[in-house]
């Protein structure tokens, strides 16, 4: 059965890390319920839901995919971009190690957030970004790479994190909207998406997505290609440059 770690949403959400957006009003409330809706959306499709303990004094700590990028049966946990997430850290990593996972971690002066990371196949895209650095890219590289993986960097400067401009379909193919994506010809295979937030899907299954219900342009493109498509509302983190990969962390058995 598939995994997932969820971290439920701070009341500081609305004091989040911004960077590309203006900040405008955030309903710690409406949050939750959709917080509530997106995971009720997983354990719909038969995931096992595994929450992680609450950090309430981290603004972005619902955020939990930045604080942990799973390989296989490595976890690799990250070292948060912005400073101020790094007490995000502690919590994930106990949820981590009781599930199982082997585990490395980044170290300083690395820095990797894991929604710079979309992994397709056994290729890992990396975004250098703001949150992400050289070191970090080539930690992630020398922990990865002997079991497998190809380490592919890609620029980001449009977006806070890759996964912010670019998701991937089951087939591999690598969705966005031009305007927040620095280089689609960095990816093998490329589709352009006619909404901003349709650019974040995540996999449940070969045949299923989970995306925001805020694309309804992307969801039918998607459809046309013969995948089921859940739709969810996330907007109260999408003011906070958030989507539907970083409120999880999956987990392939």
């Amino acid at each position: 059965m598939p995994r997932l770690f969820v971290r439920r949403p701070s009341p500081l959400l609305a004091e989040g890390e911004l960077t590309h957006l203006e900040r405008v009003a955030v309903d710690p409330a409406l949050a939750h319920e959709q917080w509530q809706a997106y995971v009720t959306a997983f354990r719909s499709c038969g995931w096992d839901v595994i929450e992680v303990e609450p950090a309430d004094a981290q603004p972005d700590g619902v955020f939990v995919e930045d604080a942990v990028v799973v390989f296989d049966d490595l976890a690799v946990l990250c070292r948060a971009g912005a400073e101020s997430r790094r007490g995000e850290a502690s919590t994930v990593e106990a949820a981590v190690v009781a599930s199982g996972l082997l585990v490395v971690g980044i170290e300083q002066p690395g820095t990797l957030d894991g929604g710079d990371v979309l992994k397709v196949s056994r290729t890992a895209y990396v975004g250098r970004s703001a949150r992400t650095n050289d070191a970090g890219i080539s930690q992630l590289r020398a922990a990865i790479e002997p079991r497998g993986w190809t380490v592919v960097e890609v620029p980001v400067t449009k977006v806070l994190h890759l996964k912010s401009g670019v998701t991937a379909l089951p087939d591999g193919t690598v969705i966005g909207y031009p305007p927040l994506v620095d280089d689609p010809a960095s990816f093998d295979r490329f589709l352009a998406v006619p909404e901003a937030h349709g650019t974040a899907v995540v996999v449940l299954d070969e045949t299923t997505v989970l995306m925001s219900a805020d694309a309804p342009e992307s969801a039918e493109l998607f459809r046309g290609r013969g995948l089921e498509v859940i739709t969810t509302p996330v907007t109260e983190f999408e003011k906070l440059e958030g989507c539907v990969t970083c409120l999880s962390v999956r987990v392939r058995d």
